[in-house]
């Protein structure tokens, strides 16, 4: 492994832990009640109260949270990056789920923190926000992405688990741990910075190390694949160029004894 590929892998290694303290600051800051999707009337008149109080947080939240969800999309390659030869295919489709699962949860979010707290802001009466809001998350582009997203949430981290598993890789423990991890993290509700930080530990604990093993492959030499045999031929063969001459008197044709031919 050369210096640039050594540097490209110590990078995506930086994303493992980027992503659990991503995903721990976008629900500790997201205020209560608020990380939900609005399908129903009832909810959009819970939550437009308390977006409209909080729009500051809300945005900020909103920003961690699609921060998260890019940084798990690039950990998911990482990942995969570990996994040689069993495993390797599943591994390649947990990390491609996972990237899609990642980019159209992001798209959901979009509506879940900015649009909530742009429609709370505005001066729009809570029926038309709450219209507003409803119509958003029931069509069919809300619906699309919001499938894809909870297909992505479920399946890549056990695919990925399971990838970790088979190719022995990774501790088979670290394997389980980060699939029990990731997908309690990505169950947590704001419900206060006490119980995110209950959620979210294990999944901590697994991209930190994860990220350490990846590091530690990086940081491997490169294998000898260089290296030169001499075959018995070349060993048996002078070398022209290191032979040195003869001069003497011996090496004169007039001066060698004839051979002895049979009597």
């Amino acid at each position: 492994m050369d210096n640039a590929a050594r540097v490209r892998q110590r990078i995506l290694a930086l994303f493992l832990p980027l992503t659990a303290v991503l995903y721990i600051g976008a629900e500790g800051l997201t205020p209560k009640g608020l990380d939900q999707v609005v399908q129903t009337r009832a909810t959009a008149f819970k939550v437009l109260p308390i977006a409209a109080k909080h729009p500051a947080q809300l945005y900020l939240a909103g920003s961690l949270a699609l921060l998260a969800l890019g940084a798990l999309a690039v950990s998911y390659a990482a990942i995969a990056a570990l996994v040689r030869d069993r495993g390797s295919a599943v591994a390649t489709v947990a990390a491609l789920i996972g990237g899609i699962g990642a980019f159209c949860g992001a798209l959901v979010n979009v509506l879940v923190y900015p649009s909530l707290a742009a429609v709370a802001t505005a001066h729009l009466s809570q029926d038309a926000a709450a219209r507003f809001l409803v119509t958003a998350f029931n069509s069919g582009f809300g619906h699309a992405f919001l499938y894809a997203y909870f297909t992505g949430i479920f399946a890549a981290p056990v695919l990925m688990g399971f990838a970790l598993w088979r190719s022995r890789s990774v501790p088979r423990w670290l394997a389980v741990l980060f699939v029990v991890g990731l997908e309690a993290a990505q169950q947590v509700q704001s419900k206060g910075i006490v119980v995110v930080l209950a959620y979210t530990l294990l999944f901590a604990v697994a991209m930190v190390l994860l990220a350490a093993r990846i590091w530690q492959a990086a940081a491997r030499p490169a294998a000898q694949t260089n290296n030169t045999v001499q075959t018995p031929l070349a060993a048996a063969s002078p070398d022209p160029a290191t032979t040195p001459l003869q001069t003497g008197p011996a090496s004169r044709p007039e001066n060698r004894e004839p051979a002895q031919g049979t009597q």
